[in-house]
């Protein structure tokens, strides 16, 4: 059987392509790391790595090989992980992979406060796209994923997790900020902020504007920029206006550095989704963090957004 200390560090000679590097990062030296890999080479007969002076390059071999032991070493610290949480308390690496900007301001504090349950169990937050999500899941490198979006993968099971309100924010000193609501239409003439193509607030934005015949070509785009916290700075500098999740504008409203402002006739919200896994091994940490999201005791952070 091959050990899972060779293929951890194979797998970081395959990251770095250099033994020195891979050493430093395994805090062993560089002709251990050599050695496990020439041992690991010889016991099953095969090249990983074409080796040029320093460099290193690896085989079709190694590529094949490098996801399974990725794998296989996963699979040997879960086995560890379940035997400990079953022996003692619940113990593990937990990884979250978000896909949202809504769930980056909820998570943190929820997850501190399920360390201060779990002190065992290590929490690591993941910036993860909707488009590699599913994968990641599947593989075993998160656990959990909090996405925008209620279609999933084949092999994956949903729970809402919280709604996401979204608001229109504008400038302080803009003309809107002292009036109670305005209508869609209002917004035609106005030098709009949005965000990227593939992000939920601006396809909420974009549907419920449909309703009222106002497409993306009517309306006057100012930029396009893919980071909430960005967009909010923008409006607040007095650039133009903006649809956002309301959870990135806390200090700004706060600080009246941005107001809101009610759009008649738009429901602007959205559900954010938890995604796992179909469970077909245990993993108490993960089991745990499932039900945690919705303990009565943490209803302030869900109601947050």
């Amino acid at each position: 059987m091959i050990e899972n200390n060779r293929l951890q560090v194979f797998i970081q000679a395959a990251e770095t392509l250099n033994f020195s590097e891979a050493a430093k990062r395994l805090n062993l030296s560089q002709p251990t790391v050599s050695h496990h890999i020439r041992t690991l080479e010889s016991d099953m007969g095969i090249i990983l790595f074409h080796r040029e002076g320093p460099n290193l390059k690896l085989t079709e071999t190694g590529r094949f090989l490098l996801p399974l032991a990725r794998q296989q070493v996963r699979n040997a610290i879960n086995f560890q992980e379940i035997v400990a949480s079953v022996q003692e308390d619940i113990v593990g690496h937990l990884r979250i992979a978000c896909t949202t900007t809504a769930g980056k301001y909820i998570l943190p504090r929820l997850a501190a406060r399920f360390r201060r349950h779990y002190p065992g169990v290590r929490v690591s937050i993941l910036r993860c796209t909707k488009e590699n999500v599913d994968n990641q899941l599947l593989e075993g490198e998160a656990n959990l994923g909090v996405v925008s979006f209620e279609s999933i993968g084949k092999g994956l099971e949903i729970q809402e997790f919280f709604e996401d309100h979204i608001s229109l924010i504008v400038p302080e000193a803009h003309p809107w900020s002292s009036l109670d609501s305005i209508t869609p239409e209002d917004l035609i003439e106005e030098p709009l902020i949005i965000r990227e193509a593939e992000s939920g607030t601006r396809r909420v934005m974009l549907t419920e504007l449909a309703k009222h015949d106002i497409r993306l070509e009517d309306l006057t785009i100012f930029l396009e920029l893919g980071n909430a916290e960005a967009i909010v700075d923008t409006v607040a500098a007095g650039y133009g206006i903006s649809f956002v999740s309301r959870l990135s504008t806390t200090c700004m409203l706060q600080n009246r550095e941005v107001v809101e402002i009610p759009v008649d006739g738009l429901a602007l919200s959205r559900t954010i989704y938890m995604v796992r896994k179909e469970i077909d091994s245990p993993n108490r940490p993960q089991e745990v963090f499932w039900s945690f999201v919705h303990n009565p005791e943490n209803l302030d952070l869900i109601q947050m957004a």
